[in-house]
């Protein structure tokens, strides 16, 4: 068989092209007089003989556009491709990151269920006779209480909860437990107690009973063999249910705990009083209630950016600017680790849809090489040759160093300045610094200019800074500002207890970097020469001049040791904290653009559609519309005819006029028609009358139509009771 064409062989762009739909594009309406002018077999004939520009555009190309178009397409498949790969290696890195920061929780949990479990069937195991029986268990004792946790999740948005009790309760079915978990809208008061009793028999038993009765749980519990195994209720938002349902709820559970011991779990957002606002004094009484913390969202969104960005989980990385972005959005928006995952999912999809190298991203994680990246060594190193920091890189260094040469130098500075963002952060946790500052101040590549400007300044102010009483501000570090300050402020007030065990962290945190690691040695061994020096000295003190002298002597040991590991912080400054975005070729690996991601995430949809309705032309291309200008014209889409009539009025629309400017420019269709020559009589009076009739309620279907379009995208509001002739506009300018 002869070979297939490229064309044939590549999957053509254009049905990607038509699947791929955006919303509130404003369409055209085909226009008549054309129609009305020409016949059917005319109009054939000329769609044979004249081509669109466009198909006449596409007929006059080489044949080499349709393999450009065949690599495009298939570049922009593998960065998709890449994508999949970077976005689900980050993806499972957070949920093995939170799972993590639960597992204590989790494991205390589970103890704390099977200990209740314990407690509930010291109290007797009811035979079969007893357990299907249509009561509950009747005996001289105490009443038994109901067992239930308060894990403080301490959320704003109940969002990440739902992950959260996800997560423990498949941590608890891998321990044996049933488990089951009603929302807070099946305690509502319309459900009432019997619609949480049908959706807890739903959940258990698998199907739903009518009438709903508890009896039916306690026979299933006991015939099918599953009381070995504690039922566990979880109900992840307990200030969203009904105070009355819950507490008719929980009564009714009180009484049945011997029969059915059902353990509760109730997610709580506020404080721990929260049971005191819901439940009323008797209802508190038939609870035995034990309390879980989980850790805060900014403790675990420390945990996201030490594992995805300083530790690098993956290739990805983000600009300064857009880590700001995202801390603030984090902040700002909801408090949820849930919209900041969202948010860098659209960075990371942003970056890959821009970038044309990010491709390499994916297969450096899947064949941790960069010679199989998928694009031809020309056409790489052409688009190496675009990036800007490369051709900076060019005019300040001469030195003409090969693409892979310079990916694996960036690699190693990255390294160099996640072990350094990692040993700020240890010094940070002595004085409340967040990780997600830090790392957004570390990025900020104007702060930290090169070594030798750094030590060209640090020079001329020699002179200066000798005269100051505080040694400590000869060291630039301390003269920057921001959370780096702080912490080496901090660093210079901590006790020598505390400053070895920073030093033994360090240590761990460098073992594997051997030009940090030296440097560390060389701080650990003047630390204990001095120690040992001021141990002795203060034995002869002691001796000869007494306590006070040794004390004296002691505070300067400690403040020169807290010195030097300043100075050990600055060098490390200096030379290793070099922010990505000032690295060649940091374009492939960096997603930076922050006015892309802003549109995206924050966005403006109303002004969006309002661009969309009144300046469609440019979108669309038509010959009418283009020629003439901003007139309105009946081809027009009847949406935008109608917001720019909407533009000439104020806060307030009078449908009546605006009817009847809309009715003017749509029946000037009717005007433009040219007559045939032999005009037809008409055949009664009746039949035109009709005509016109249906004309006129076409218009005004197509006037409501309009209307109706304008108000759900949020344009304008329908009109009130009290002036129900007139619509109010809502969106004003552009």
């Amino acid at each position: 068989m002869a070979p297939s064409s490229p064309s044939e062989s590549c999957p053509q762009p254009l049905s990607t092209a038509e699947n791929d739909l955006q919303p509130f594009f404003v369409l055209h309406k085909a226009s008549h007089h054309g129609k009305d002018r020409t016949s059917a077999g005319q109009g054939k004939s000329r769609k044979r003989n004249k081509l669109s520009p466009i198909l006449s555009q596409s007929a006059n190309k080489p044949e080499g556009s349709s393999t450009e178009e065949c690599d495009r397409y298939m570049r922009r498949k593998m960065q998709i491709e890449a994508f999949d790969i970077v976005w689900t290696k980050i993806e499972s890195t957070i949920k093995d990151v939170l799972r993590d920061l639960n597992a204590s929780v989790f494991n205390n949990i589970q103890q704390w269920v099977m200990e209740c479990f314990d407690a509930i069937r010291l109290v007797g195991e009811p035979s079969i006779a007893e357990a299907t029986r249509s009561f509950p268990v009747l005996n001289n004792t105490t009443p038994l209480k109901v067992y239930s946790a308060l894990v403080i999740t301490r959320n704003i948005e109940f969002v990440d909860d739902i992950m959260t009790f996800e997560e423990l309760g498949l941590f608890l079915k891998s321990h044996g437990c049933h488990v089951t978990k009603l929302s807070s809208m099946e305690f509502s008061l319309k459900n009432g107690i019997a619609g949480c009793l049908k959706a807890l028999l739903r959940e258990f038993i698998g199907s739903s009973f009518d009438p709903a009765d508890i009896q039916t749980l306690a026979s299933w519990y006991r015939e099918q063999d599953n009381y070995n195994k504690p039922l566990v209720l979880m109900i992840n938002d307990l200030e969203r249910c009904c105070g009355s349902v819950l507490t008719d709820f929980i009564l009714m559970l009180s009484e049945w705990v011997v029969k059915v011991p059902i353990i509760l779990i109730f997610g709580v957002a506020t404080t721990v009083d929260a049971p005191r606002n819901i439940f009323p004094s008797h209802a508190l009484e038939c609870l035995c209630p034990s309390m879980f913390m989980l850790v805060t969202p900014a403790e675990r969104m420390d945990a996201i950016v030490e594992s995805v960005f300083i530790k690098h989980c993956t290739t990805f990385n983000i600009g300064h600017k857009v880590a700001q972005l995202l801390r603030n959005y984090f902040i700002n928006q909801d408090g949820t680790v849930t919209s900041f995952i969202r948010a860098l999912k659209v960075a990371c999809l942003l970056h890959f849809s821009m970038e044309p190298l990010s491709l390499i991203q994916g297969r450096v994680i899947v064949e941790d090489q960069l010679r199989n990246s998928g694009l031809s060594p020309e056409t790489m190193l052409k688009y190496m040759e675009e990036l800007p920091s490369h051709a900076r890189n060019k005019m300040d260094d001469q030195t003409n160093k090969s693409m892979a040469e310079g990916l694996s130098e960036l690699l190693t500075v990255q390294k160099l300045w996640s072990t350094v963002v990692l040993c700020l952060y240890e010094a940070g946790k002595y004085s409340g610094v967040r990780l997600l500052d830090l790392f957004c101040e570390a990025l900020n590549h104007v702060l930290y200019p090169s070594r030798d400007s750094v030590c060209k300044k640090r020079d001329e102010k020699d002179h200066d800074l000798s005269l100051t009483n505080d040694p400590c501000q000869q060291y630039s570090i301390m003269q920057s500002g921001g959370y780096i300050c702080q912490i080496v402020r901090k660093v210079r007030d901590l006790p020598s207890g505390k400053l070895d065990q920073l030093i033994e962290s360090w240590e761990k945190l460098t073992v594997d970097i051997s030009e940090i690691y030296e440097k560390l040695k060389i701080l650990q061994s003047s630390i204990r020469c001095k120690d040992g020096k001021s141990s002795l000295r203060n034995s002869k003190d002691i001796s000869k001049r007494g306590v006070s002298k040794g004390s004296i002597n002691n505070d300067k040991d400690s403040r020169m040791s807290n010195l030097q590991a300043i100075a050990f912080l600055d060098d490390l400054v200096r030379n290793y904290l070099r922010p990505i975005e000032g690295i060649p070729f940091h374009e492939i690996f960096c997603f930076k653009n922050v006015e892309k991601l802003q549109l995206v995430l924050i966005g403006d949809p109303r002004r969006t559609i309002q661009v969309d309705l009144l300046e469609f032309h440019n979108m669309l291309h038509c010959s009418c519309c283009n020629k003439s200008g901003k007139a309105l014209l009946p081809s027009m889409h009847d949406s935008s005819i109608m917001y720019s009539l909407a533009q000439e009025h104020g806060d307030l629309i009078n449908l009546h006029d605006w009817f009847q400017s809309f009715r003017t420019i749509v029946q000037h269709t009717n005007k433009r028609k040219q007559k045939p020559k032999h005009t037809p009589q008409p055949k009664k009076r009746k039949d035109t009358t009709g005509s016109e009739d249906q004309n006129e309620a076409s218009i005004q279907a197509r006037f409501c139509r309009g209307v109706i379009e304008l108000q759900v995208t949020g344009l304008v509001r329908m009109p009130s009771k009290r002036r129900p002739d007139f619509v109010q506009r809502i969106a004003f300018g552009i």
